[in-house]
């Protein structure tokens, strides 16, 4: 059975919505599934869960990276999923970037 979750972006122009996005086959809603599934392959095949949050007691600058922000739900690699994104410190703002293009491309 393909891994199915649901990205919500809010305040990213161009960007926001809710998107379906389904691997193993790729499909869904979402504007690219197929490079979106391949990176959180990537990413998991890496031995790193790609929605773990930033770990306690990281040491992140103080940049703000703006408003967007987004939330992710469902079942990936066989495991349930509800993780939260957001651009408010430099650890967030490596956690988001290195999702994409599961969320999208913020800034430049």
């Amino acid at each position: 059975m393909g891994d199915r979750l649901t990205v919500t972006v809010t305040d990213v122009p161009g960007g926001a919505g809710v998107y379906t996005l389904e691997c193993h086959p790729a499909g869904g809603g979402h504007p690219a599934p197929r490079q979106a599934c391949d990176r959180l392959d990537s990413v998991t095949m890496s031995g790193r869960d790609p929605f773990a949050p930033v770990p306690q007691g990281a040491l992140c600058t103080m940049i703000h990276g703006g408003p967007a922000a987004a939330h992710i739900t469902g079942v990936w690699a066989g495991h349930p999923v509800d993780a939260a994104f957001d651009r408010t410190n430099g650890c967030e703002i490596t956690r988001w970037d290195d999702l994409v293009p599961v969320l999208p491309r913020v800034g430049g």
